[in-house]
């Protein structure tokens, strides 16, 4: 372990318990708060992945990102099916021009809209719901990082992502299961909720690689400098995203009946 694997601790640290202090009370307060947080989250990561895909004759990726926002916004206070609509504009308006790989911007822009969307839904059935979600999915990534970085061992998917290895991807299985059974010990959820909480951080883990995918191909580390020692939003919420996703497609289609309560 060589002391300059460790440098963006520090910046990581004090970043993410800002982060931790305003998600937090954010998630607690739920409504109009939370909601206001998950649009600007939402525009971040549009804007981002608007520039790291832009061509010649691309809508700007301020542009990008203010309707990405603004449809975020729709999305959570306007009654109706037909407001589903929305999640569709930054895919379409962004595919105009030349742009980078479109079909993977098309693809991520819907994911970024339906994280959104999925967040809100996710929260109003309460709030811990959405703290076994964040939880399980912080849980893993820490536990990820420092596995990967102290065991080290083979690569889990070198030739996108180089840094994600084998000891850490299991490590946070091992975290997930374990929020996953002190969930289910709480009396929140059946002993299904276990291997649930498993698959939910293997989505996240999906969602890490699918970004460094889409930087890798942009050519760029990270992807802006929003968030010191952490990148852009998309490098926060790209785990998230992958794993509320899933959790929506359980929770609605395969497990209507629930796994997560109280």
């Amino acid at each position: 372990m060589s002391g300059g694997s460790w440098t963006d601790l520090m910046p990581r640290v004090v970043s993410a318990a800002v982060m931790v202090v305003i998600g937090g009370a954010a998630i607690w307060l739920g409504g109009v708060p939370f909601a206001a947080l998950v649009i600007l989250a939402v525009g971040a990561m549009a804007w981002e992945l608007a520039r790291m895909t832009a061509g010649p004759g691309t809508v700007p990726a301020t542009v990008i990102g203010l309707l990405a926002a603004v449809a975020m916004a729709g999305l959570v206070t306007i009654p109706g099916y037909a407001r589903l609509a929305l999640l569709l504009v930054p895919a379409l308006v962004g595919s105009f021009g030349n742009r980078r790989d479109p079909g993977l911007y098309v693809a991520y822009a819907l994911l970024i809209m339906l994280t959104g969307i999925g967040l809100v839904l996710l929260r109003e059935l309460g709030i811990v719901m959405i703290l076994w979600i964040v939880t399980v999915v912080v849980t893993s990534d820490v536990l990820g990082y420092f596995a990967g970085r102290s065991l080290g061992g083979p690569k889990f998917w070198p030739a996108i992502s180089p840094k994600k290895t084998w000891s850490g991807t299991v490590a946070g299985w091992i975290g997930a299961a374990l929020i996953g059974t002190g969930f289910f010990l709480a009396g929140y959820g059946g002993i299904s909720l276990i291997w649930i909480s498993v698959l939910v951080a293997f989505a996240g883990q999906l969602g890490d690689i699918a970004e460094s995918a889409i930087k890798r191909r942009a050519g760029v580390k990270d992807a802006s400098n929003l968030l010191p020692g952490h990148g852009g939003v998309m490098d926060r919420f790209d785990a998230l995203s992958f794993a509320v996703v899933l959790v929506m497609i359980l929770l609605f289609i395969l497990l209507p009946q629930g796994f997560v309560g109280g």
